[in-house]
């Protein structure tokens, strides 16, 4: 990991939390308040309320879930940078940063960290993007991927876009094609043809056999 050698002076940089799940947002906060130079200014599960809030809160930083009910969490980083808000953006995930880290900077995330760190590499990653670097992990730093936006031989889930990624999350998460269009914000008919694409992407020969795919997909990643 990259090393912040000393903590920022005694002013207290400002986090707002951007988190569906209550027991995670909540013990985050616990955790960053507890920090001499972090504090929680505000903190939301709703991502369509976030704009809004974090406009109001003015933090130094934003953390933000990837997996956001109505809205992924990559759409609201994209969102924040639309609206050029002045503010440090650092996304965290259950699933495995190989697979999310490169599109969050695409998107225009300052770093990429999973839930399932300890919680003083959490603080660390804060604390780096804080201090104006890239957090990820050395791993994905050094992978080829990171250097080249748009390596020759992507693998074929890397030719998924954002969205199609998102569809395929929720197939391996068990929801059926209403769920996932209300994650999306789409028509059961548009997920529907996204499911299809995924498939011809994928290269498998029909629905069954992407469901498997998305199901093993889901497991190999958060392990």
């Amino acid at each position: 990991m990259i090393k912040l050698g000393k903590k920022a002076g005694t002013k207290k940089s400002l986090v707002f939390l951007v988190e569906d799940h209550p027991v995670f947002r909540e013990g985050l906060g616990k955790l960053l308040n507890a920090e001499p130079d972090l504090k929680v200014c505000g903190g939301t599960g709703d991502p369509c309320q976030a704009i809004k809030m974090i406009r109001k809160a003015k933090p130094d930083l934003v953390v933000v879930d990837i997996g956001l009910p109505g809205k992924s969490g990559l759409e609201l980083i994209k969102e924040i940078r639309d609206e050029a808000i002045p503010v440090k953006l650092l996304a965290v995930s259950m699933f495995d940063e190989a697979i999310y880290a490169q599109r969050v900077l695409r998107a225009g995330g300052d770093g990429y960290v999973m839930k399932q760190e300890d919680p003083e590499v959490i603080v660390l990653a804060i604390r780096d993007v804080l201090a104006g670097r890239i957090y990820v992990s050395e791993n994905v730093f050094a992978n080829d991927a990171m250097r080249n936006p748009v390596p020759d031989d992507a693998s074929l889930i890397d030719t998924l876009t954002d969205v199609e990624l998102e569809v395929l999350e929720g197939l391996g998460q068990g929801r059926s094609s209403n769920e996932i269009a209300d994650q999306v914000e789409m028509t059961v008919k548009e997920v529907d043809g996204l499911v299809g694409s995924i498939r011809r992407k994928l290269k498998l020969k029909n629905l069954n056999s992407l469901i498997r795919y998305a199901v093993c997909w889901v497991e190999d990643s958060v392990k």
